[in-house]
């Protein structure tokens, strides 16, 4: 079955960096859009931060992470990244990966991985 397991998060001061992972699997990883999606506080709703078009060649990005964040995938090894930089205190939430985009078909994702910034 689908399995999307995150890993990458900690901590890191304002102004730092991180980069996230996704591996996948039991599905055929290059032939779908993949996103990353955050949630900030439980029991807050999902929000979408980027997707990925299968081959890499489109990304999409929320305002709220553009020109900070870079999504990027790696075929070959059914990978999937988000590199964040200049990182804000509002960035902290649950991160996970998911197959599609936002809408009916959104979805599965993993277990997710928190990333947490503060000084």
């Amino acid at each position: 079955q689908v399995q999307l397991v995150e890993s990458g998060g900690g901590l890191a001061q304002p102004g730092g960096s991180l980069r996230l992972s996704c591996a996948a699997s039991g599905f055929t990883f290059s032939s779908y859009v993949m996103s990353w999606a955050r949630r900030q506080a439980p029991g807050k709703g999902l929000e979408w931060v980027s997707g990925i078009s299968s081959d890499g060649s489109d990304t999409y990005y929320a305002d709220s992470v553009n020109g900070r964040f870079t999504i990027s995938r790696d075929n070959a090894r059914n990978t999937l990244f988000l590199q964040m930089n200049s990182l804000k205190p509002e960035d902290t939430a649950l991160y996970y990966c998911a197959k599609g985009l936002p809408g009916p078909d959104f979805g599965p994702w993993g277990q997710g991985t928190q990333v947490t910034i503060s000084l």
